[in-house]
């Protein structure tokens, strides 16, 4: 898929940062529409279907917590980048537990904005950025401990309950069931699931990790699907 074939939603009411990203992105050779009030963005965003969504936190009418909430509550699937001008690690915890795949944080660099827009559209679309197809057809169906994903429509099922899952968590599970049994660093992880331009920090992995394992059914002190390996990282037993 080029870049022309892709379409970007930007939510961000500050006039001069909304069209700096719109001419950035849209020099990029994608598609734009924008937003500049959150009590506007879910129907909007409702009739457009972009493929990715960049989401400010702190809008007027709903803030950028609970449109990805609301955004998730009602089945949309589409990758959400968050656009947030604090820097408190758990403001980012709040951001990615409403329903973001990943977050920026104001004032961010233009390389690492297009890193992690680049990084969520191949993971969430299973093409890669220049459009070359992957290598192998990824399952559609597995098993993780005693829970079934059907990736095809982003799902998690564990006792008759059926639970959506984000582009993000859909590419983590499937990544650690490629390599069960296998002890994989926290870096090792970042890169394949995150991307190899991923400037974040392994908490968001270790959040991640946390939203996976209630999904699974193997939250608590002593996990015994998705088990940590103190000092490394994660395996999937």
């Amino acid at each position: 898929m080029s870049n022309s074939e892709i379409t970007i939603f930007v939510v961000e009411d500050d006039a001069n940062i909304r069209f700096g990203l719109e001419e950035v992105l849209r020099a990029e050779g994608y598609g734009l529409l924008s937003c500049e009030r959150g009590d506007e963005a879910i129907p909007e965003i409702a009739k457009a279907l972009p493929d990715l969504v960049l989401l400010d936190v702190m809008l007027p009418g709903k803030s950028g917590y609970e449109i990805a909430q609301e955004l998730r509550k009602d089945g949309c699937r589409i990758p959400i980048l968050m656009l947030t001008a604090k820097g408190q690690e758990m403001d980012k915890v709040v951001g990615l537990n409403s329903g973001a795949d990943d977050y920026v944080t104001k004032p961010f660099s233009i390389v690492e904005l297009l890193a992690r827009v680049k990084a969520l559209l191949r993971r969430s679309n299973g093409w890669d950025v220049a459009g070359a197809e992957r290598e192998t057809e990824p399952e559609s169906t597995f098993s993780v401990g005693n829970a079934t994903v059907d990736a095809a429509n982003y799902e998690i099922s564990l006792d008759g309950e059926t639970a959506s899952l984000t582009p993000r968590e859909l590419e983590l599970l499937r990544y650690l069931h490629g390599h069960r049994g296998e002890v994989l660093s926290r870096d090792r992880i970042l890169e394949a699931v995150w991307g190899v331009k991923y400037f974040g920090t392994t908490r968001t992995l270790d959040q991640c990790v946390a939203q996976v394992r209630k999904k699974i059914g193997d939250a608590g002190r002593d996990p015994q699907c998705l088990v940590t390996v103190h000092g490394v990282g994660y395996k999937l037993v």
